[in-house]
């Protein structure tokens, strides 16, 4: 137990001390605060401002998360081309412009569902670039051996963020109405440009390969994750999650609001509460994994946690309200510690110039089902009403977990060393996925949570948020 605390205490030293580390660190709660702030606040515009039914918000969500469907390929294999530090720069003034429109819009008088949906879907766009980048760069600021680590400061970063940026988004929408609140996500994205051009790490610009069509690359990042048996299941268990999420994400706004009863302040505040869950699982990541190990942590956390989603029906106005953000809280908590387990796993079995495909393609596949998990919410919510939808929701996360109890990660404790197994692009190995790997194996093969530190910098999300917009399931 000393060790491991002196280990948490090296670790998360050396990850403060590393300055490029620092300033991506800072970029990231930059943007994560004013991503959650307009969690809040755009929605808000379209059920308070502009008193859209509940399809129509439904369609909003789709707009934002469509961009991962129709672009989410091609883009991975475009990053893999060139650097990544210029996209996410890019790519936050990019959402920065489209963001600040919202108010210069209602300023003029001029605002309509129309913009919001192509501010959504412009901010989605450059949201696939940055997430895509963003993962893929990491590897390049910090050694192998601290991914772990970083991942974990990172997702403690978003998570406190997702604590604090919802209450903050209805304290501004309480005050200065939803439209104007939105200028706090524009702001976020701005600093969190600035605080990217710090960072010094040089970044050699990939060639592209000679005569090797854009098709062919993708293809290639298409075939290592579903070829891999470990990552054919994360994918199929994060696209169902995501794809409830979207429905819940789609119908929360309208159920808090027009049957529940909360006041814009108290949506947030709502929110935050739920919040908490997430910043639990980055604390307790890392004595999880080591505790049942890292590849049952993967399994256990969803089929612990998923159940408590049947509490979010129950809110209604009043106390009752409060049935939500307790599972919320529950069933975020789970969606962290599957996160911390597979996110570093990802990064350090794939090869860096098959990083940005290998992403690209997991959430093209994890993140495209959200479109159409929006569109049912809302259809859903409109045929028979915002509650009805939830139950929907809930029961949906009931199934999340199948994937992976029929799986091979039921026979293993840990998941193998980097490059154990593993197979490159286009090999039919069953790679890391083996099922000699079990209770009876070494533990700590590889760096992970069993051998990272105790707290917060020792664990693994991703949005990303694993959570860009979503606030219930898995990355």
């Amino acid at each position: 137990m000393t060790s491991s605390r002196t280990s948490g205490r090296t670790a998360a030293g050396g990850l403060r001390r590393h300055r490029d580390f620092r300033w991506l660190l800072s970029a990231a709660a930059a943007g994560q605060i004013g991503a959650q702030v307009t969690l809040v606040a755009l929605p808000l515009v379209a059920v308070v401002t502009l008193r859209a039914p509940a399809f129509q918000v439904g369609l909003l969500t789709a707009a934002e998360t469509a961009a991962f469907l129709l672009i989410g390929l091609p883009a991975g294999a475009w990053v893999d081309r060139t650097r990544r530090l210029p996209v996410m720069v890019r790519a936050n003034l990019v959402r920065a412009v489209a963001m600040g429109s919202v108010p210069l819009a209602a300023v003029c008088g001029v605002l309509t569902m129309a913009q919001l949906y192509v501010v959504a879907l412009v901010t989605g766009v450059a949201t696939v670039f940055f997430d895509v980048a963003h993962q893929s760069f990491l590897p390049r600021v910090l050694p192998r051996e601290k991914l772990v680590a970083g991942n974990g400061a990172l997702e403690s970063t978003r998570s406190a963020a997702q604590v604090a940026g919802p209450g903050i988004g209805g304290g501004l929408v309480q005050l200065l109405g939803a439209p104007f609140a939105i200028l706090a996500d524009a702001a976020g994205y701005l600093l969190s440009a600035l605080c990217l051009r710090g960072i010094r790490v040089r970044e050699p610009h990939p060639e592209a390969p000679a005569g090797v069509p854009l098709w062919a690359q993708i293809r290639e990042g298409l075939s290592f994750v579903l070829r891999h048996p470990v990552l054919r299941m994360i994918a199929l268990t994060t696209g169902t999650a995501n794809l409830f999420s979207a429905m819940l994400m789609s119908v929360q706004t309208v159920y808090l609001v027009r049957v529940a009863g909360l006041a814009p302040g108290a949506l947030g505040l709502m929110l935050s509460a739920s919040a908490v869950g997430g910043l639990a699982g980055a604390l307790c990541a890392g004595p999880a994994a080591r505790a049942v190990g890292q590849a049952r942590l993967i399994w256990l956390s969803t089929v612990v946690t998923g159940p408590f989603a049947l509490l979010w029906p129950l809110a209604g106005p009043g106390a009752a309200a409060a049935w939500f953000a307790v599972g919320s809280g529950v069933v975020f908590f789970g969606a962290v510690l599957y996160n911390v387990a597979q996110v570093s796993f990802r990064q350090l079995l794939c090869p860096d110039a098959l990083l940005g495909r290998m992403n690209a393609t997991l959430r093209f596949l994890v993140w495209g089902s959200m479109p159409l998990g929006a569109l049912a919410g809302g259809a859903v919510a409109q045929a028979a009403g915002a509650r009805a939808a939830v139950w929907v929701c809930a029961a949906g996360f009931l199934l999340v977990p199948l994937p992976l109890l029929f799986s091979p990660l039921r026979g293993m404790r840990e998941l193998p060393r980097t490059g154990e197994g593993s197979h490159g692009p286009g090999r039919t190995g069953d790679g890391p996925c083996d099922p000699d790997q079990s209770d009876d194996g070494p533990p700590g093969q590889r760096p992970g949570p069993s051998q990272e530190a105790a707290g917060p910098a020792s664990v693994t999300p991703d949005q990303p948020p694993p959570y860009h917009r979503p606030t219930h399931a898995p990355l």
